[in-house]
């Protein structure tokens, strides 16, 4: 009798400790095997929230416990730059716009099947047509080399400028003055290589096929060895301002 009694009361306290508030629970598991960057570089674009299909996978800090109206600005990255883990398989990829007025509503769309173990960037690109509210976008592959050398950078070049011709990125070490192509020429919606370049400063810029002449440039971007970048074109082609959001820029990305 005394034998069942304290089988029964250690049954009652492996129950009570498993429902206490403060039991320690296993949480621990798996990351989705797939991974996604999100960029809003449609010029003029309204700031977005990004979807998976249904799903929001990027969002901005709230103090008030309901969603912000800012979202992902134009000339933004999703998530503070950092890739977001997502299940393998196919999707529609979206821009919503984030404000109160036409809240999301859809702006962007881009359908694509992501491989486990890869990583892909979604584009919002081009310029935003406020008459339909909508603007292009792109799906490319993150295609990293299979065994990173510690000693080099890794750069590669994504053009998102709907108005461009091709173009090639060129770095200039701004230290030995060397240039060097980071690829070949790249079209709209499209991105290059990742090219190994010497960690090091770099001047850099774009031109057309055959000229010499600068099409967009940006000074002193640092590339450190062991790490993985992304330049990427936006804005319009033929704003020639120096200062207008509008005008086209060099963006730099870290992927890893």
């Amino acid at each position: 009798m005394n034998t069942f009694r304290s089988i029964a009361m250690l049954l009652c306290a492996v129950a009570l400790t498993a429902c206490e508030k403060n039991a320690v629970q296993d949480i621990t598991g798996t990351l989705p095997g797939a991974r996604v960057k999100f960029f809003n570089f449609g010029v003029s674009a309204p700031s977005v929230n990004f979807y998976a299909n249904d799903s929001k996978v990027t969002a901005i800090t709230s103090a008030t416990g309901i969603e912000a109206v800012t979202g992902v600005a134009s000339g933004g990255v999703g998530s503070g730059g950092f890739y977001s883990a997502i299940q393998p398989g196919a999707y529609t990829f979206t821009g919503k716009i984030s404000a109160a007025v036409d809240k999301d509503l859809v702006i962007s769309r881009a359908t694509a099947t992501l491989a486990d173990g890869k990583a892909y960037s979604f584009y919002i690109s081009g310029i935003y047509d406020a008459t339909a509210k909508t603007a292009e976008g792109f799906v490319l592959e993150d295609a990293f080399v299979d065994t990173l050398d510690y000693t080099v950078a890794y750069v590669r070049f994504v053009n998102a400028i709907s108005n461009a011709s091709p173009m090639t990125l060129y770095a200039k070490n701004s230290t030995t003055g060397v240039e060097l192509p980071v690829g070949g020429a790249v079209a709209y919606k499209a991105g290059g290589a990742f090219t190994a370049l010497p960690g090091a400063v770099y001047d850099l810029s774009t031109r057309y096929a055959g000229s010499t002449t600068n099409v967009i440039t940006r000074t002193a971007v640092s590339f450190s060895a062991g790490k993985v970048y992304t330049i990427g074109a936006r804005g319009d082609i033929t704003v020639v301002s120096t200062t207008l959001a509008t005008r086209p820029q060099l963006d730099n990305t870290a992927n890893r």
